[in-house]
């Protein structure tokens, strides 16, 4: 059962895996920045989960790799926003 939230977590990087696969397919400099950032935000959701697990409900572990996770996430997020925002200003 303490497995169960980490292997949830790490299903959840498979939607931003698979697109890191499709953008890459592209060609272009911009379409790579974009798979790129999508493939960083699925590892990170790997790491969050391996960090769950290593964390085994201890409360403090727990929030430290909650926080890490929650902010490598949106500043992942925010940089692809940013990215696909510049791209569309380069057209």
């Amino acid at each position: 059962m303490e497995a169960l939230v980490p292997l949830l977590v790490a299903l959840s990087g498979l939607p931003a895996l698979g697109a890191a696969g499709w953008y890459a397919r592209g060609g272009g400099p911009h379409v790579r920045g974009v798979a790129l950032r999508w493939a960083l935000i699925a590892l990170a959701l790997f790491l969050g989960a391996c960090g769950l697990y290593w964390a085994r409900g201890d409360q403090g572990r727990t929030a430290a790799v909650v926080l890490a996770l929650v902010v490598a996430v949106n500043a992942l997020g925010v940089s692809l926003l940013l990215h696909l925002r510049r791209g569309d200003r380069r057209r």
